[in-house]
Order: C-alpha cells, then sequence, then structure tokens
C-alpha cells in the first residue's frame, strides 16, 4: 500500500501511463503471467519501485545488474544439431522507439 500511495498519482512524460495502467491487467485477470506491463520507457524509471523487485525475482538477477547489447553477429554460435529435422523456427524481436509508448501506452498523439 505505501507503494501505492507513493506512485498512485504519477504519469509518465511520454505517454501519461499510469500505475493503475501498469497493473490494471492483473487487478481484472487474476491467471495473468507477469499482470504488470510498462506503458513507455519512462515506467520502468518512474515505476521502479514496483517494477524493479519483479525485474529482478523474473530473472533472477539483483540490483546491481547490468544490460549488455552486442550487436556482433560474428559471436552467435548455435547450439543446434545440424543433422535435427528442424521444420521451422519462430523469433520474437520486439523494440520499441525513444519517446514513444510501448504497445500498453500508445496513444493516438
Amino acid at each position: 500500500l505505501d507503494k501505492w500511495n507513493k506512485l498512485c498519482n504519477t504519469k509518465t512524460k511520454t505517454s501519461g501511463f499510469t500505475l493503475d495502467q501498469a497493473i490494471a491487467c492483473a487487478v481484472q485477470f487474476d491467471n495473468q503471467h507477469c499482470g504488470i506491463y510498462a506503458g513507455d520507457a519512462d515506467s520502468y524509471k518512474d515505476f521502479a519501485l514496483v517494477f524493479d523487485p519483479i525485474i529482478q525475482e523474473y530473472h533472477g538477477i539483483g540490483g546491481d545488474a547490468t544490460h549488455n547489447s552486442d550487436m556482433d553477429v560474428s559471436k552467435i554460435r548455435g547450439t543446434i544439431n545440424p543433422a535435427a529435422p528442424v521444420h521451422s523456427t519462430r523469433i520474437r524481436v520486439g523494440r520499441s522507439f525513444n519517446g514513444f509508448g510501448l504497445s500498453p501506452g500508445i496513444t493516438r498523439e
């Protein structure tokens, strides 16, 4: 309740996203895997008091963890046996644009 009271009136700069919107799915449906969604990049900073512990637990990382990105394709090493009968595969990539909301925070503006 302390976290809610501290953050309930906060709106993100990018899309005006609120903590109420971030948790709406979990409030409405009790069978959600995650139940909290960022509306934009600001959500992670503005609602860090709520997001950080969830992210840390989900990924099994500490509060001092950092994200490292290495886009050097030559470093990719496959572990699939070339003789395996792979019929199809699916790769999901999600990206966002700075200054625009993520899926839950997209606005007409």
